[in-house]
């Protein structure tokens, strides 16, 4: 399993930074590479604390007694790469200075109230423990990631991605990675770790339509669409509705997501694919939300999340097997349309006949 262990769950995935490597200025070439290194290295502190955290829960970050309430801490890496940095906001305290303290703030809290008032879910891992994230993570850094114990955020390069703060739904994708490491424990390669990812974008984007009161009608289904810099030709990181149309620049190149089963990648790279065959499963969610209607949260999301949490949902699942257990739980909790409108989801992206 050499070629698959390379990357960590992050906001940018490598293929997209190697060809800003390829065919970025200097200066880009030199911030792409630099990130691709911090990324490779970060992924080892991934995996170490996500050990500790499930094998000595309570020793990696404060857990209290459950009290539906957040519990942030913001630090402030200063450009450096040192974490968790020096704490500048924690919670109830007022707003920074700081724009990028304030946005990473607001958005944990955004996610938390997310999962608790939507799905009774007392944080990431359903005890209470406290949000911890770092801001000004290094030098020009092109990414945020969770690292098994917090969030941290890059301020961008300028030129083609502004700060990671910036988008909501970004945020709620990497604490979602703390969700599904809590619950399920998906494999980061091949279709487990597409389904990771896709988790993440699926719960990334609920937390946006919910904090905007979006119906499915009215969300744009984008993911990381705040993070494109002026001038890159492109609307976001993803598409859910639209796979394979987010960006086509000349440096960054054209979006490859696929989203049916017909254009699945078989790689060694990215893990085997992870953030790009994630578009599969993201499309089928897309079109059973549209098939259900409404709030996307209210049903369709309930149904994911619920899957999530099931006993039945192995570390190694693939696609099929994801597919069969929403469909299990459609009909656990709604009744002949929700069956039929995720039904007919996963066949149209060509994963169930």
């Amino acid at each position: 399993m050499a070629g698959y262990h390379r990357c960590t769950p992050c906001a940018v995935p490598p293929h997209m930074l190697e060809r800003i490597a390829r065919n970025g200025t200097d200066d880009q070439r030199s911030w792409a590479l630099s990130t691709l290194a911090r990324d490779t290295s970060v992924r080892s502190v991934r995996v170490h604390n996500a050990l500790l955290r499930g094998g000595s829960k309570g020793t990696q970050v404060p857990r209290l007694a459950p009290t539906g309430t957040a519990n942030r801490v913001i630090g402030d890496a200063a450009g450096t790469e040192t974490l968790p940095g020096r704490a500048v906001r924690t919670e109830g305290d007022t707003a920074s200075d700081d724009a990028a303290v304030n946005e990473a703030y607001d958005g944990l809290g955004s996610t938390f109230t997310f999962f608790q008032t939507v799905y009774d879910r007392d944080s990431i891992d359903d005890e209470g423990v406290a949000l911890h994230a770092t801001v000004h993570y290094g030098d020009h850094y092109d990414n945020a990631f969770w690292d098994g114990r917090q969030l941290v955020f890059g301020d961008g390069d300028g030129e083609m991605f502004k700060g990671f703060t910036t988008s909501l739904d970004i945020i709620g994708h990497e604490l979602t990675h703390g969700v599904t490491e809590d619950e399920a424990q998906l494999m980061y390669f091949n279709q487990p770790g597409a389904l990771n990812e896709s988790v993440s974008d699926v719960f990334g984007s609920l937390v946006k339509q919910y904090a905007l009161g979006q119906t499915v009608e009215e969300a744009d289904w984008l993911i990381g669409a705040d993070l494109l810099a002026p001038g890159v030709a492109g609307v976001a990181l993803r598409s859910m509705k639209e796979p394979g149309t987010a960006f086509d620049d000349p440096v960054l190149g054209a979006d490859d997501q696929p989203g049916h089963m017909d254009h699945y990648l078989r790689t060694t790279t990215d893990n085997g694919g992870v953030h790009i065959n994630s578009g599969i499963p993201n499309h089928a969610f897309y079109l059973a939300a549209a098939a259900i209607g409404g709030k996307a949260w209210e049903k369709a999301g309930l149904i994911w999340y619920d899957t999530l949490r099931a006993p039945q949902l192995r570390p190694n699942s693939t696609f099929r097997a994801f597919a069969s257990l929403t469909i299990r739980q459609a009909r656990a909790l709604f009744g002949d349309d929700e069956v039929a409108a995720v039904t007919q989801a996963w066949r149209a992206v060509g994963v169930i006949m």
